[in-house]
């Protein structure tokens, strides 16, 4: 299972609150989720990482809101399972991908960032291409979470890759889209998977806020709105014997009261 953007508190509730049922219910193996903006919204917190563990995450990507909680640059490079963009410079704290290993199979998670409007990042299409020659036969199954922002990147980058990952989901823009498939030569692809936050704001953000700045065209502030959460997902099937993707169904709860 593949799970959307988890913004703020009130997103890491929802998180901890259907991850676990869902993992019960639907017999699911393996759980990757976009933690970018867990903490406060945009970075992360030791604190925000470890409740993401411990609501259920095996593996936990990002994008271009890793920096911005300092602290992330105290613990990032000990952590085997969360993964920043691979296409940022050489040099910098983290690693672009890991390698999970479930029972006989490795499962190789990859993180990229996408360059349309968004801060300037090496080709995501030529990363791309070098991790899956530099991870080679290291893993049996190739993920890839791309962060970006048009939907035009995102196909691409599916299309891209299709026969060579066996998924492709994007992130960034929380709002899941309905073009969950499986491309012709056999790649599970999502757009956006969407986020889990609350429903009754812009993005995980308090409405009022985000149309006083388009309202008046000033900074603001930005604070996480607070109320009932919407989680959302998919779940692929995967033939482990066959390395055949099956399905890909898309997850949307929305919650009628906020967690706690």
């Amino acid at each position: 299972m593949l799970v959307g953007d988890v913004v703020g508190r009130a997103g890491r509730r929802a998180f901890r609150t259907h991850t676990p049922r869902l993992r019960t219910e639907r017999k699911i193996d393996v759980v990757i989720v976009n933690g970018e903006n867990c903490a406060g919204g945009k970075g992360f917190t030791r604190k925000a990482l470890d409740e993401l563990y411990a609501g259920g995450a095996d593996i936990v990507t990002s994008g271009n809101h890793v920096w911005d909680k300092k602290e992330v640059f105290d613990f990032i490079d000990d952590e085997p399972f969360l993964v920043r963009p691979a296409n940022y410079p050489e040099g910098t704290p983290g690693q672009g991908y890991c390698i999970f290993p479930f029972k006989a199979r490795n499962i190789a998670v990859m993180n990229l960032s996408g360059r349309s409007f968004m801060p300037p990042m090496d080709c995501p299409f030529q990363k791309a291409e070098e991790l899956i020659a530099e991870i080679g036969d290291r893993a049996d199954i190739f993920v890839l979470d791309f962060h970006a922002e048009t939907t035009s990147e995102k196909l691409a980058m599916g299309y891209y890759l299709d026969g060579r990952a066996d998924v492709v989901v994007g992130t960034h823009t929380h709002v899941q889209t309905a073009d969950e498939r499986i491309l012709p030569h056999g790649t599970a692809y999502i757009t956006d998977l969407g986020m889990v936050g609350v429903q009754d704001s812009i993005l995980g953000v308090r409405t009022d806020l985000v149309l006083r700045k388009f309202l008046s065209g000033m900074p603001v502030r930005f604070e996480m709105a607070e109320g009932a959460a919407e989680y959302a997902a998919v779940i692929v099937d995967i033939d482990d014997v066959q390395r055949r993707r099956t399905t890909i169904e898309r997850v949307l709860i929305r919650d009628e009261q906020p967690q706690t």
